[in-house]
């Protein structure tokens, strides 16, 4: 009994140590730009054990200031992922709830096709899973966390977003968010995606521009390979659309 006791006082403490570690990760942020996330160094690994001759050119990002991201893509990517920004305290519960009934919905129509399949002997495909995630969440996430999906990963994700919301200011939160999100393959940030897609700096999309970046996010290595889409280019005459309306910190 006293083995066990002590095994759990040293999950308990390490969970503690890791909790503390995040909030001093996230403290350091007020002042000190993140030079890298999790996510980033996860796709960094697989681009460079792929033994390619252009490993290095296959990365590109360069941080650059809140004020030098254009209005538009602010309000593009707000419009598109997370319309309450300003308002919410991080998660958005009752997005959360929607996402996780369609996920259930999804993953029982999911189980019946893979029963047919079974039986017919074809593959089945996955089911689609949504995560009704705020920019909050999806910061914290990449920041700090691995890319599985379980309850307990989900859960963390939950808590970070909360310490992020506390101890960062929005436009804090929506500078490291623009600065580190993945545009493509080993393409990170605004400044990266701006100047591989339209040749330009960020400071100076247009509005058609950042609503096309914008739909990317979701599945940007998905949509890398597809930028003239019909579903991009409508998804963007929509966003284009919301901007005037999407506040900004």
């Amino acid at each position: 009994m006293r083995a066990l006791f002590r095994w759990v006082l040293c999950l308990l403490a390490a969970g503690l140590a890791l909790e503390l570690f995040f909030i001093a990760r996230i403290a350091a942020m007020t002042v000190i730009d993140p030079q890298s996330t999790t996510f980033q160094r996860s796709e960094a690994w697989q681009i460079a054990t792929r033994g390619r001759a252009n490993a290095e050119r296959d990365w590109r990002q360069r941080w650059v200031p809140y004020d030098q991201i254009s209005d538009g893509l602010k309000r593009a990517v707000i419009a598109s992922e997370d319309g309450e920004f300003i308002y919410h305290q991080g998660v958005e519960w009752e997005a959360v709830e929607k996402a996780r009934q369609r996920n259930a919905k999804a993953e029982e129509i999911a189980a019946r096709r893979a029963a047919r399949a079974a039986a017919s002997g074809k593959p089945a495909r996955p089911p689609r899973l949504r995560g009704g995630s705020t920019i909050t969440q999806q910061l914290a996430k990449n920041l700090l966390l691995s890319g599985e999906r379980t309850l307990l990963r989900k859960g963390q994700e939950l808590v970070l977003a909360t310490m992020l919301e506390v101890l960062l200011d929005k436009r804090r939160i929506l500078e490291i968010y623009l600065n580190s999100v993945e545009w493509g393959e080993g393409i990170f940030g605004a400044e990266a995606a701006a100047q591989h897609y339209f040749k330009k700096p960020a400071a100076r999309l247009n509005p058609s521009e950042a609503a096309r970046l914008a739909v990317m996010l979701p599945s940007p290595k998905f949509f890398e390979r597809r930028p003239t889409s019909p579903y991009i280019i409508g998804r963007a005459a929509t966003i284009v659309a919301r901007m005037p309306s999407a506040e900004l910190p």
